[in-house]
């Protein structure tokens, strides 16, 4: 049985929704699609091999004991499949799941309200937990580790610490950002996993079994072209399946050829490596405007008429990771692989080509 904290929302799980359709974060219609597509076992989650042959073992051994498993991290970028996960390990350990997020635990006593009405053995997946208060926080130490809380009655001189002890839990953690979270909390789960981005490979096994769910034909190369442009996130690849479905029901008879994909997500404006208008955007104007750089952040913002902080968050970090961009102490400068994506040539001497090197003291 699952059952979600009423103050919890998309905005809660994902702090940046930037409705994109390249997008990590959740909205709605995500949410609910994702609902019906996910695995429901480990054997049948696709990818993180590493993770879930560990976090198997985990689970086992608890069954074999008896005994709750351990309280378990996990870490990774948006899309790759911690809530997934953590409904797996309840449904392993034949236990209900409670869900709730960080940013939805602002008082130690709403933190004390879920734990107090947990079942024993029940599975308390907290997303986004670097979020939460630093009261709450404080206060799951002591849950985790005694599972004890003390709730504080009254105020001033008369207030009274009363323990209330829990029923052995799991409580399974969710972070996009791992090195917020303070040292005690962090060591005080048994099992931390961190979530890798998917080869392609993975996820054309992750798009044929969507495809499959949702009665959606698709071919070995459609699957690769949509897999390719999907940025290693299974929650990417299957909101352009879900287009590019569209776009081959309109114009394609319902088959998703190599084809029918590559026209279907030139419509949408994704290109070949995964970058949107956006992504284009910021690089185009750091190669076209500023000869590849360096250029400061606030300055590439208003080139491309984007708030600062959505150059900064949404778009630079798929660009660093591609390798199309770099953060340095002069500022933004655009690497010869963003040259020739755009199919550009460097200037002579352009920060961004030849003279980038120095930037790093090579």
């Amino acid at each position: 049985m699952n059952r979600y904290d009423s103050t919890a929302g998309p905005d809660d799980q994902d702090p940046a929704v930037d409705g994109r359709l390249v997008g990590a974060s959740a909205d709605g219609e995500d949410q609910a699609v994702e609902a019906a597509l996910r695995p429901k076992s480990l054997d049948e989650f696709v990818g993180q091999e590493r993770v879930r042959e560990q976090l198997d073992l985990v689970l086992k051994a608890a069954l074999a004991r008896g005994a709750t498993a351990d309280h378990v991290l996990l870490s990774g970028a948006p899309g790759l499949g911690k809530t997934t996960l953590s409904m797996i390990i309840a449904a392993e350990m034949q236990a209900p799941i409670r869900i709730t997020s960080g940013p939805a635990i602002q008082h130690a006593g709403d933190l004390a309200a879920i734990l107090s009405s947990l079942q024993e053995g029940e599975v308390l997946f907290l997303d986004e937990i670097h979020r939460m208060s630093r009261p709450a926080e404080e206060m799951l130490y002591m849950a985790m580790e005694d599972f004890r809380v003390d709730v504080i009655v009254g105020k001033g001189p008369g207030a009274t610490a009363i323990p209330l002890e829990l029923p052995p839990f799991t409580l399974v953690g969710a972070t996009t950002r791992a090195g917020l979270l303070p040292p005690p909390l962090r060591d005080r789960f048994g099992f931390t996993a961190h979530m890798e981005f998917y080869d392609p490979a993975e996820l054309e096994r992750v798009l044929h079994r969507s495809a499959q769910l949702l009665d959606v034909e698709i071919e070995a190369d459609g699957a690769a072209e949509i897999a390719g442009r999907s940025r290693g996130t299974p929650r990417i690849a299957n909101r352009l399946l879900r287009r590019v479905r569209d776009y081959a029901q309109v114009k394609a008879d319902g088959l998703i050829t190599l084809e029918v994909a590559a026209a279907a997500l030139a419509v949408y404006e994704v290109d070949s490596r995964g970058l949107d208008r956006l992504d284009r955007a910021v690089l185009q104007a750091l190669l076209k405007l500023f000869g590849g750089g360096p250029v400061g952040l606030s300055t590439l913002a208003v080139a491309v008429g984007e708030e600062r902080e959505t150059v900064e968050e949404v778009a630079e970090p798929f660009l660093v990771r591609e390798g199309l961009l770099a953060r340095t102490p002069r500022g933004r400068i655009a690497t010869p692989a963003a040259w020739a994506h755009l199919g550009l040539v460097p200037p002579q001497q352009a920060p961004g080509a030849s003279g980038q090197q120095g930037l790093f003291g090579a």
